[in-house]
């Protein structure tokens, strides 16, 4: 029997032959502020659709791929049944304009016909809507290689994208094994605007994705994804007197924990720490920290060799602590919703948001109560979470606070130190500031060292030292970008733009396109210091500093 690790290395090892550069997993949690969590492989590689040059310059190659730790929070009232996971990885292979659609799907059927030994029931292809054509090349490429069945559907199934509020997207064509859809190949045609309108992209964007889960359970001859070598022990050492639907749904959660904690998310009641707090309490509430401990043991045995993130942090330590606050909350909880007469979806979500009492704790003192119109409530929540994560993120800023300001000009002055140090083409990722600190996610393909750090803090602050004046000039943008003004990758600016300046006309130090707001003069900061430097996704790397 081929083992999941004996199967993620023939994925690798097939695509490096092939010329793909081979990329590690980016962190669950995303350099796209657009979404909470990594939900796809192609995410961290988003930015190269739009620049494929990029990708050459960053990742030396224009095709890559790769094995992404992915969280979906959309189904996790499905966990339970054979097929739904909140945690999954995804295996997929990435062109930035290398190659197109025939390569693309040749090497899919090479992988699963020739080095799996898998027979393809059929594929399904884009058959065209809403005034885009049917993919008819995917349909002669498929009929050349010699299978017949081919199967049509529209855009609801058939076209993806984008991840996000906006992003690449195209029509697909999906492979089918036992039944059970495994691959899905995306050709990226066009971008898609945060209005729904589609745009034309110069060059064809391939991406693939292919469940390793549901992998596994076709190669492995296995009847669900729980019977396969990623999941039998794990639910073997879950307590034996629960159903095995709550086995399921414990096991899925000590893994999907385990790796949103080893990818420094905290239990918390806002993004990324509210998904990991739902899913710790929800855990608490069916078991007891004895079998806790023995699951998130074997998943971090079973995954550190290729996941070494999940030994950089004491798993258990974080639940315990959880387990403390959650028996605080709950007793807490239990006496609001004694004094509550009737208990409706509203107040019921309430009671989970306040103190976070689980559904399932609420629903065995309110019998009638609806899961669907309690999950109406939480979808509203998400809206407004969504809606407030957005603005937060507009601009990078969190807020106008004097000192999230100052933090503001400081990272102007760290993208034009790291550009000094490690040449122009640093470019600017993603950013988020706020009253503690900034964070600046930017392309570059290794760790720093500790003396590049050193001399781009240092340049960093003899800059401030030296009190340079900020000025903001409004300018046609053919005119900034002639005077090599940097601007953020994906943003799409006006005709008319807005430049800051750092330092005397002529000879800046830093020039941003940007809205602002920032200090007069650098000598406002105070003393700049790198806290952390750290990998996020292909080619990017993340730092976050703060000002003394």
């Amino acid at each position: 029997m081929i083992s999941s690790e004996e199967l993620r290395q023939r994925f690798l090892d097939f695509f490096k032959v092939k010329g793909h550069k081979i990329m590690p997993s980016a962190s669950l949690v995303p350099t796209d502020p657009s979404v909470l969590l990594t939900t796809a492989g192609m995410q961290p590689f988003k930015v190269y659709y739009l620049d494929p040059q990029a990708a050459e310059r960053e990742l030396g190659s224009r095709s890559a791929a790769s094995i992404q730790k992915c969280f979906r929070t959309s189904d996790i009232d499905e966990v339970g049944d054979e097929s739904h996971l909140t945690f999954f990885e995804m295996l997929g292979n990435f062109s930035f304009g290398g190659y197109g659609k025939k390569e693309t799907i040749e090497y899919a059927q090479d992988f699963i016909v020739g080095k799996l030994g898998l027979k393809i029931d059929y594929v399904t292809v884009f058959n065209g809507g809403d005034g885009i054509e049917p993919d008819g090349e995917s349909e002669k490429i498929w009929r050349d290689l010699g299978l017949m069945d081919i199967r049509f559907a529209g855009r609801a199934d058939n076209f993806w994208g984008p991840t996000g509020t906006e992003g690449p997207c195209g029509p697909t064509t999906e492979i089918y094994v036992n039944g059970v859809e495994i691959w899905n190949l995306v050709f990226n045609e066009y971008y898609c605007r945060v209005d729904g309108a589609l745009e034309k992209l110069a060059t064809l964007g391939v991406d693939t994705g292919m469940g390793l889960e549901r992998l596994v359970m076709i190669v492995q001859g296995k009847k669900n994804i729980f019977e396969t070598d990623l999941f039998e022990r794990l639910i073997e050492i879950l307590p034996a007197e629960l159903s095995l639907e709550k086995k399921r749904i414990l096991a899925d959660h000590a893994r999907a924990a385990a790796f949103l904690i080893a990818d420094s998310v905290q239990p918390d009641n806002k993004g990324t720490g509210y998904v990991l707090r739902r899913l710790l309490r929800r855990l608490l509430a069916r078991t007891d920290l004895e079998h806790l401990k023995l699951a998130t043991d074997w998943v971090v045995d079973k995954y550190s060799e290729i996941y070494p993130e999940l030994r950089t942090v004491d798993i258990f330590e974080i639940i315990t602590h959880e387990q403390r606050q959650f028996g605080m909350a709950l007793d807490l909880g239990l006496k609001e919703l004694a004094k509550i007469v009737k208990i409706d979806a509203s107040s019921a979500f309430k009671l989970y948001e306040s103190f976070g009492l689980p559904f399932e704790v609420i629903k065995d003192r309110v019998p009638n109560l609806s899961r669907a119109e309690f999950e109406k409530e939480f979808e509203r929540h998400q809206q407004i979470s969504r809606a407030g994560r957005e603005q937060k993120f507009a601009g990078g800023l969190a807020d106008h606070d004097p000192q999230t300001i100052k933090l503001h000009t400081a990272h102007h002055l760290l993208l034009a130190a790291l550009q000094a140090v490690l040449g122009k083409n640093v470019k600017q990722r993603g950013s988020n500031i706020n009253q503690e600190r900034l964070r600046l996610d930017f392309s570059f393909d290794r760790k720093l060292t500790d003396d590049e750090k050193k001399k781009v803090a240092d340049l960093v602050n003899q800059k401030i030292a030296e009190n340079l004046v900020v000025t903001r000039r409004e300018m046609n943008r053919t005119e900034a970008e002639k005077l090599g003004a940097e601007m953020e990758f994906g943003q799409k600016y006006s005709d008319q733009v807005s430049v800051y300046f750092i330092g005397e006309a002529g000879r800046a130090f830093s020039a941003e396109f940007c809205g602002g707001p920032h200090v007069a003069r650098t000598g406002e900061l105070g003393k700049f210091k790198i806290i952390k430097d750290e990998a996020v996704a292909a080619g990017i790397r993340r730092i976050k500093a703060v000002l003394e």
